[in-house]
Formats: C-alpha cells, structure tokens, sequence
C-alpha cells in the first residue's frame, strides 16, 4: 500500500532507537572540525593532493579490478608493504582496505584452535567480529588493568588451557583516549609466551618515533600491530604489520583479504607519500603533540576536566539525549562536535568525543572550552 513500509518491523526498530536518543543519521561536516579522525591534517593537504597528481601522472591505476590472489596485485602495493614493514620495524607488512577488515582479518585467522584471545573490555568492535568468526576462545580482562589479564591467563591455564594466548589491546583507546601501558603488556607476553596485538589506529602518525605508534621499539615480544591509513596519514586502508609467516597466514588464509577487491593501487602511493612525509615534515607530529598538551591546560582550566592523555578527549554527558543536545549547542556555534552513544560506548556513559584534528589551533581550541564552559554552567 501506498505510504506504508513493507518493513513495518525493521520501521518499528527504528521509531525505538529515535525515541531512546539512539538514532543515527548520516550528517555533513559543519564548523571547526573536533569531529574527525584526520589528526595531522593530512586529508586534505598539498602533500597527499600533490602525491595523487605525480602518482597518476606516472601511470598508478585508480582501480586494483581484482583481488590480490588474482590480477589485483600491483607494484604500488608490494611498494608499500616493503616501506610500511620498515618504516614501523615490522618483518612483513599486509596492505587491507580498511581497518575493521584488518581487525577483522587477524583474529578470525591467526588465533588458532585451543588458543586464547585475552582483550582488552574496550577494544574496536572489529576486534569482537573477528573474535567472533575465529577458532580460539575470546576472554576480557578490565581496561588497562594489566594484573587482571595476568589473573586470567593464570584461571584459563588452571583450567586447563594449553595454546597460545594473544593479547589484544588499541594503543590509544578512540572513545577513551587514554594509552595502553604498553610496556607492562610486552612484560606479560613475554613472561607466558603470549603475542601482543596492538591496534595503533589513533596512534600512528601521533605517537613514537616519526608517528610509528607506541609500540614501536617493544622488544623480545611477538608482536602484530594494525595501522590505518584513514586517519593521522589521511587517506585510507590499513596495514597488518608482523613476522612474514603471519602475513603469509594472512595471504592464504585470511577470507577478509582473499575475498575482497584490492585497495586502490592510487591509494596505495598515496599512503607511500604519507609515510614519507611523516620523516621529512616533523612539525606535523610536533604540531599534534602541542595541540595535546594546550587542550589539556584549557580542559583543566575552564572545564575542570581530567588531563588528556592524548588527541581524543571524552566528555561524559551519561544520558543520550543530553550528549546530543550538548553536541547541537556545540555545533550551533560553529564546533563540529558529535555526540557518541551505546553500543558504540557503554550504557550511561554516552559523552562528547572531542578531536584534536590537523584543522584547529590553539585559539579554536580555546575557545571550544569556553564555549562547552558556558554550555555546562546552564542547567
């Protein structure tokens, strides 16, 4: 009948979410942009443009037309892997077309049998899904709370578990923003034999020497890292980094990659030029470690908020409809603020997700916490 869904059920699911303050709509960017994952401002740069120009200039295919195990492969993207694996001090790099597919791609595939999977309670829910299709079992240990994952790795091997344990954490949490205590998690790997999963995703191109993530430079631990090209290095796809017989595994055994069209060779060289440029332009890492450290004195001083410990700063609003309402006022005043709700974050805890992007400065900054200042002094 005219007018009336032939889904009434899934139309129905939706009303629901509208009336908790759960619905989602896709918006466009508006004002200053704190929204974005786009920390050292790359997306939009002359370098990355200048770097697509010269790329197609040279004859680098817009499209792969296939996937890699057929005649998707291409110079760009072994290019990339063999300066990617050097670049974060990997054996062997493995170019994907985005990170949930990466995430996704590791733990579906390299866990095996009789393993355990001991993550962290906030990782990406790409983890979860590869969690999910994967073979071992998946168990949680409290956020950053390195004696509870010792305590239950101890429990599982009491009862009677006898493979591998992963240990699965984001070097920077996205909602949170707080860092992994990293070195503290290789001391547990090593001291049980465990391989250590990082998901660099918010730190890569921030953090460690020349943006290569906070795990850079961990030592005598098996180690995998993830590296996202969409956000500090402004394009996009992922990079799986590890010893060569966990790419190689990934190369035959992964479905999220053998399955799956091939990146863009185009982004591909685009991504070379972002590593590059994170070696050749330091004053873009400087530049997003000033930023941390202005917005954590602005945060303290006008809102009273705790110390940031890197570019993402969470502001807890608890209900869903407050967090939105808070991010309308926000983007009122020209502050592309978004607000983050349940099942993205935990229940009663839905909060502003402030970013420190590539796009703001330390008066934009300042006046961000003057305006969310006056915001929360009215009821």
């Amino acid at each position: 009948m005219r007018g009336m869904s032939a889904f009434p059920r899934h139309a129905a699911a939706l009303r629901a979410l509208a009336a908790r303050g759960r619905g989602r709509v896709l918006a466009p960017a508006r004002g200053l942009d704190f929204a974005s994952n786009d920390y050292l401002g790359l997306a939009g740069s002359p370098l990355l443009r200048d770097a697509a120009a010269a790329a197609l200039a040279r004859g680098v295919a817009i499209g792969a037309g296939g996937s890699r195990l057929l005649r998707g492969n291409d110079p760009e993207h072994e290019a990339l892997e063999a300066e990617a694996a050097a670049f974060f001090g990997a054996e062997a790099a493995l170019f994907m077309g985005g990170g949930f597919q990466a995430n996704q791609a590791i733990f579906a595939t390299l866990p095996m049998q009789g393993d355990l999977v001991l993550h962290d309670a906030l990782v990406h829910a790409s983890a979860h899904e590869g969690m999910r299709l994967g073979r071992a079992e998946p168990r949680a240990f409290a956020h950053n709370d390195v004696t509870d994952a010792a305590d239950r790795i101890a429990g599982w091997r009491r009862a009677g578990g006898t493979g591998r344990v992963w240990i699965a954490v984001e070097s920077v949490y996205s909602m949170e923003g707080d860092l992994a205590p990293l070195a503290d998690l290789a001391a547990l790997a090593r001291a049980h034999d465990a391989v250590l999963v990082v998901d660099e995703a918010h730190a890569t191109g921030v953090f460690g020497p020349h943006g290569a993530g906070l795990a850079h430079g961990l030592t005598d631990v098996a180690l995998v890292t993830l590296h996202t090209g969409g956000k500090g290095l402004g394009a996009a796809g992922a990079l799986i980094c590890a010893e060569r017989v966990l790419i190689e595994t990934l190369v035959n055994r992964a479905r999220p990659f053998i399955f799956a069209t091939a990146p863009a060779p185009l982004t591909a060289a685009i991504l070379r030029a972002a590593l590059r440029g994170l070696v050749e332009h330091p004053e873009l890492q400087a530049a997003a470690q000033a930023r941390i450290a202005h917005a954590r004195a602005e945060a303290a001083r006008l809102c009273g908020l705790p110390p940031a410990a890197s570019q993402i700063l969470p502001v807890i609003e608890g209900e869903d409809g407050r967090a939105l309402a808070r991010a309308a006022a926000l983007q009122a005043r020209g502050f592309d603020v978004r607000a983050i709700r349940p099942p993205t974050v935990p229940r009663g805890t839905a909060r502003l997700r402030l970013s420190l992007t590539g796009a703001v400065g330390p008066a934009e900054i300042t006046a961000l916490f003057e305006t969310l200042a006056q915001l929360r002094s009215t009821p």
